[in-house]
């Protein structure tokens, strides 16, 4: 069997992010502040590895997505979209499917997952925050989806962005291609609290996520991926009703029901007391 390597090491390896594990909370930073934290192929891949590190990382109980620098991210970088046009087809396909894969990344990430949204947050960067669980940006925050300003299509981020914003809305903002600020992306559920202090804003949401049962949080997101097209027919039923059953037999359901009962705090908490004492 592999070694898994550490965070610590893998984020060594990195040149375009930092990964941190602090206190149970996996931070995964955009550090290219230079060029605003635009993404290239290398970022994307480095992006992709750092999440799957941190969903592998048994001490890691959540991840918070956050940026060095002014801006969240500009998008995609310069440099990445000349190499594009002069791809052919299928070099196109599979640097596209690089980004498709790291948005399945994020999204399918089998914790809890929260993006803090400072300055701009254009093109893909939209895609990033809408695959997040939870989303806070501050008030100065902005947001764009240009791409037909370029002739081009958010074609990758869009699963996630109109399941955010909903069909209508994501119409008018990829067509127009015009900038939104913070209070339109909070009444567009592209972002679920506006705060100038985003770590302050963040603290008692980490605190609410660490207290609950990790398998509890997995299977809810899993639960909810199942149900996005929003049909409840007997196979919706079924499904559920399987859900719930099997995981109150499981060993941390069991746990956590108990734990109740006894008045006591559950494993998953007492065992973080524990190292923590």
């Amino acid at each position: 069997m592999t070694e898994l390597i550490s965070i610590e090491a893998l984020s060594a390896s990195f040149s375009t992010v930092r990964c941190e594990l602090k206190d149970g909370v996996g931070y995964l930073i955009l550090n290219r502040p230079e060029v605003h934290n635009a993404f290239d192929e290398l970022m994307i891949s480095e992006m992709t590895q750092a999440i799957n590190a941190f969903a592998h990382e048994r001490d890691c109980a959540l991840m918070v997505l956050k940026s060095a620098g002014k801006h969240f991210s500009a998008g995609a970088d310069l440099n990445w979209m000349r190499k594009q046009a002069a791809m052919d087809f299928e070099d196109n396909l599979k640097d596209a499917r690089e980004l498709a894969n790291l948005m399945d990344t994020l999204d399918r990430f089998p914790k809890p997952s929260i993006a803090l949204v400072g300055g701009a947050a254009y093109g893909g960067a939209l895609g990033l925050i809408c695959c997040c669980d939870i989303a806070l940006a501050t008030p100065a925050a902005s947001f764009c989806l240009s791409e037909v300003k370029l002739g081009l299509i958010p074609a990758v981020i869009s699963p996630y962005v109109v399941r955010a914003m909903g069909n209508r809305a994501s119409r008018r903002y990829m067509l127009t291609a015009e900038r939104f600020d913070a209070v339109k992306a909070l009444e567009l559920q592209v972002v679920s609290e506006l705060a100038e202090d985003l770590e302050a804003a963040a603290a008692p949401i980490i605190a609410a996520l660490k207290a609950n049962s990790p398998q509890g949080m997995a299977w809810c997101k899993t639960l909810l991926t199942r149900l996005q097209s929003g049909v409840i027919d007997e196979h919706t039923r079924d499904y559920t009703s399987e859900r719930i059953a099997r995981i109150r037999v499981s060993d941390e359901g069991q746990e956590g029901l108990n734990a109740f009962f006894d008045k006591r705090a559950p494993a998953w908490v007492a065992d973080k007391d524990k190292t923590r004492g």
